[in-house]
């Protein structure tokens, strides 16, 4: 017994010596080659122990790294295999952490040695391990639902607060042109957060931004939408320090806040693509090839093969290599970036840009891993296309039998924009005008939960909601009051409650005006109510009485919804729940509608009176009940 306590000393003692000689090595490395000296990105710069998924992969660039032998050293976590893709200037490590990981730096060595075995040059990365927060306190555990009124913004054209940022010298578009729709214009993360009382005062809950990660492109990096680094904020926007300013300020006023990302491809200027990893990182073609854009080719029974190849491999457009998610450190690299902003900015939600053409495979993956850490991550996909059927098969809560599941709680509601336009613009009829709702509604059984789709008036993508209204103020208010009081998670554009307006061309760049007021110097400010006039201070009114009154009803939030076959253009619908009942009407005749209340007996049998929330008018229940035309009533049943 003796003999074997004392063998166990000795082996104990052993590993502490080697251990203090590795450390020393190390550090003396660290202490004469900086570091992180030989490395230009090491993905992802930091972790977290506490994770379910025990399994990391950080890929690392710089020159000739496969020049070097990799060692690790830290209690609790395991290198596991060093990856050696065909660029000799990557590494892939694969590390695996046990239960015993805590919160520390591991120590990774790098070594390159002689012909006859010595070390003849040595670095040192030191690798954080973070502690994670309390997760059933953060904005990932609350996630989005219902409840939210998303604000869509694009940071460039919402406020410039810091115009020091405005051109940075280094980067390859040094050009700022505020009278041009395809150049920046200097808006930044600063100029969002001067405004976060305003964007508070009109009941929103949740903002989302276009996406702010670095665009170093030499043109249109303004959308943000061809990153080139997926790691950083775009000094232009004020960098990483501002965007951790702003997601915290907005947490302080209980702003949850979106992150939009992008799977399907990058910006030409991004180092996975001017110095890639490996050829099949990518989709390759001859010469330049665009997807179709028609997703039904992802299911359709009798598409063509090539066709259908096109939809999911075809590029964007020229200056945006297209992804290959079937790689699987790609696929890694693009679902462990996305967990790393979740932890680092604590984030509540995603909106996922060109879902559709994303593999399927990957998003599977993807969805696997983003909710088992984050069970109620509000996540949704942007689904631009035509058709129930075609939507909900992206969706990850249908009742459809298909091989392709995403796990994606939401998608963005394109089906129930179509039909509010045409239930604004379209004369009633069988299937056509205010019909449109009733079908694309009834619709709904394809889904589990339609609650979580994401639905809007208008984006950065298609024409402002006021010029699809003609710019007919009660055409405005109609669809905002039923965008309101339907089913799904509401989101607004910037400028909607002040009526900005304007139709989309092929590039989007004339719906993307800056918002009145958000530089200094402008002619008029827009932010301050006393500044609005006419019809503009008649909309903002109307738009932050209504968003307010939404906010506190938890009826509209979770209750259910009865509607009503319309009839002569007029829709009605109730939401209830145990407590309340919330009748809505919907007239889009431009004609006053005198509407028969017996029809609706089952909800209004047996009560007293209706409020009117909008004019706060107080109505007796009769037989009948008169609407006013173009209008969207919204009643409270006493």
């Amino acid at each position: 017994m003796i003999k074997k306590i004392l063998t166990t000393l000795f082996l104990c003692c052993t590993i502490i010596l080697y251990s203090f000689s590795f450390l020393a090595s190390t550090t003396q490395a660290a202490e004469t080659n900086n570091d992180r000296s030989i490395f230009k990105q090491v993905c992802p710069p930091n972790w977290w122990v506490g994770m379910k998924e025990t399994k990391l992969e950080i890929l690392l660039y710089g020159a000739d790294l496969q020049s070097y032998e990799v060692k690790l050293t830290k209690g609790g976590v395991d290198l596991k295999e060093v990856i050696r893709p065909e660029n000799p200037n990557y590494l892939i490590l694969q590390l695996e952490m046990d239960s015993t990981a805590t919160a520390g730096t591991a120590l990774i060595q790098f070594e390159k040695y002689d012909e006859e075995g010595t070390a003849i040059e040595s670095h040192l990365l030191p690798y954080d391990f973070k502690e994670r927060q309390d997760q059933e306190t953060t904005p990932a555990h609350a996630g989005l639902n219902p409840s939210d009124l998303i604000y869509l913004i694009m940071p460039d054209r919402f406020s410039n607060g810091d115009p020091s940022n405005d051109v940075i010298k280094e980067m390859n578009q040094t050009t700022l042109y505020r009278d041009s729709m395809f150049h920046r214009h200097g808006g930044d993360l600063q100029g969002i957060q001067q405004h976060l009382d305003y964007i508070e005062s009109l009941g929103v809950t949740a903002i989302w931004l276009n996406p702010v990660q670095v665009n170093d492109q030499p043109k249109e990096s303004y959308h943000g939408y061809a990153a080139t680094d997926h790691y950083d904020i775009d000094p232009r926007f004020g960098g990483m320090s501002a965007y951790l300013d702003f997601t915290r300020a907005c947490r302080e006023k209980g702003i949850k806040m979106v992150m939009d990302v992008i799977h399907n491809h990058i910006g030409n200027e991004h180092f996975l693509w001017t110095d890639p990893p490996a050829k099949d990182w990518f989709h390759h073609h001859d010469e330049f090839t665009r997807t179709h854009y028609r997703a039904t080719t992802v299911f359709d029974p009798y598409a063509d093969q090539e066709e259908q190849r096109l939809f999911k491999e075809g590029w964007f457009d020229h200056h945006m290599p297209d992804l290959n998610q079937d790689q699987p450190h790609l696929a890694t690299y693009l679902i462990q970036n996305n967990i790393w902003w979740i932890e680092t900015a604590q984030l509540a939600g995603f909106r996922m840009d060109t879902y559709a053409y994303s593999d399927n495979d990957f998003l599977s993956k993807w969805g696997r891993a983003i909710f088992k850490e984050y069970p109620n991550f509000g996540a949704f996909g942007e689904t631009w296309v035509h058709g129930t059927p075609t939507q909900a098969y992206f969706h990850g809560h249908t009742i459809l039998a298909k091989r392709f599941q995403s796990h994606l709680p939401g998608l963005t509601d394109f089906q129930l924009y179509y039909a509010l336009k045409s239930a604004l613009n379209e004369p009633f009829g069988w299937t056509e005008g205010v019909a449109r709702i009733y079908y694309t509604l009834a619709k709904d059984y394809l889904y589990t939960d339609p609650s979580r789709n994401v639905i809007f008036l208008d984006n950065h993508d298609i024409s402002r909601y006021f010029s699809e209204c003609k710019e007919d103020l009660n055409k405005w208010k109609t669809g905002l009051g039923f965008l309101m009081t339907t089913r799904g998670t509401p989101c607004i554009y910037y400028g909607t409650e002040i009526l900005m307006k304007n139709y989309a061309s092929l590039h989007g760049g004339e719906v993307r005006e800056d918002f009145p007021g958000g530089w200094k110097g402008d002619e008029i400010n827009k932010f301050n109510r006393q500044n609005l006039k006419g019809q503009e201070l008649e909309a903002f009114d109307y738009f932050t009485k209504l968003t307010n009154w939404r906010k506190g009803k938890k009826v509209i939030h979770e209750g259910k919804l009865t509607h009503f076959i319309p009839q002569n253009g007029v829709y009605v619908y109730f939401r209830y729940n145990e407590e309340e009942t919330v009748m809505v009407v919907m007239n889009t005749n431009a004609e006053t509608q005198e509407l028969d209340l017996d029809k609706y007996a089952s909800f209004l049998k047996g009560k007293k009176g209706l409020m009117e929330v909008m004019s706060g008018q107080k109505i007796a229940i009769g037989k009948t009940l008169k609407v006013e035309g173009m209008t969207t009533g919204i009643y409270e049943i006493q």
